[in-house]
């Protein structure tokens, strides 16, 4: 059979019709060749959504939205749904807006709530939920600090203008002239150190000497703390204690007037009697002095001496009383 040109041209002219209407449908979000379920989910906003945007679930893609229009006068919007995959989701999975990134646009996720069997036909409506994207929780983190920086540059505000009443053109004046004091103190401790820099370089023989000689010194007391290290101070502490103990014992009996120091400090007739025997014999020496012929008869010449007449009138004689009779 010979195939004419006017039959090439029908055909030629249908399959441009058929891929014109496949194409527009593509281009509106209908997939005409594919197989695919129809869903339908209604939003208060759908949040900047628009035809052919991705669905996924679990990450991936397993069909696009087919229209978004108006649902009623109160505002309602109804998405329409093309789910190509054959994946089972029950009928209370939920339908979420969500934003995957900066640059992307809005899509929806459906979250498939496995504990309900019963599985979604298609036709259904589904539960609507919109997740905040990362804009908006971007903007709600913002939202509070920038309050704080508000509040924290009124702060600011309010405190300079109160150091700007404060610095008022006197006290300027005395801050800069304190600051020019402040100047000149320093010029003159950078000379007092430079004073101090040459006197120490003038004198650093003598420095050098004192610090021998404190070495020298240091070494003699580590010498000398060496001897005593050795010495058996223990010992000596202990007798020393010992002999003390032993002073302390004889000074209490002496108190309790035990032995013959004890007996002299507490016998009060003892100390009397010694007094008495002291005096007797002072008067004893001094009646020797006086009166030398009544103990010691001597003549050169066989002259005889006077005899010794007692003294019967009391005389006072150096201090000492003598009974004349």
């Amino acid at each position: 059979m010979k195939v004419t040109r006017e039959i090439k041209t029908a055909i030629l002219v249908i399959a441009s019709i058929l891929l014109f209407i496949w194409g527009y449908s593509f281009l509106k979000g209908r997939d005409l060749l594919s197989n695919y379920k129809t869903f339908y989910v209604q939003y208060d906003n759908v949040e900047g959504l628009v035809n052919s945007a991705p669905i996924t679930i679990n990450g991936l893609i397993v069909g696009k939205v087919a229209s978004i229009k108006f649902l009623d006068t109160a505002g309602k919007i109804q998405v329409e749904l093309q789910i190509k995959n054959d994946f089972p989701f029950s009928k209370t999975s939920v339908a979420a807006i969500y934003e995957p990134g900066l640059i992307g646009g809005k899509q929806i996720m459906i979250i498939p709530n496995f504990q309900d069997k019963a599985p979604a036909e298609s036709g259904m409506t589904l539960i609507s939920d919109v997740k905040p994207g990362l804009t908006s929780l971007v903007v709600d983190k913002l939202t509070p600090l920038q309050e704080k920086v508000d509040k924290m540059l009124g702060s600011a505000d309010v405190l300079l203008f109160n150091v700007n009443s404060i610095f008022d053109a006197k006290t300027k004046e005395n801050l800069k002239s304190s600051i020019a004091n402040l100047d000149a103190t320093l010029a003159e401790f950078k000379v007092a150190s430079k004073s101090v820099n040459e006197l120490l370089a003038d004198n650093k023989g003598k420095f050098n000497s004192t610090m021998t000689n404190v070495d020298k010194a240091s070494a003699n007391f580590a010498k000398l703390s060496d001897s005593l290290s050795k010495a058996n101070i223990g010992k000596t502490v202990k007798s020393l204690e010992k002999t003390l103990a032993s002073v302390d014992k004889i000074m209490s009996d002496v108190q309790a007037g035990k032995g013959t120091l004890g007996k002299l400090a507490k016998d009060e007739s003892l100390y009397n009697n010694f007094n008495k025997t002291s005096k007797e014999l002072e008067l004893l020496l001094q009646d020797l002095r006086l009166n030398p012929t009544r103990y010691v008869n001597v003549s050169l010449f066989g002259k005889k001496n006077k005899p010794y007449k007692v003294p019967t009138v009391e005389t006072k004689t150096d201090s000492i009383y003598i009974k004349k009779p």
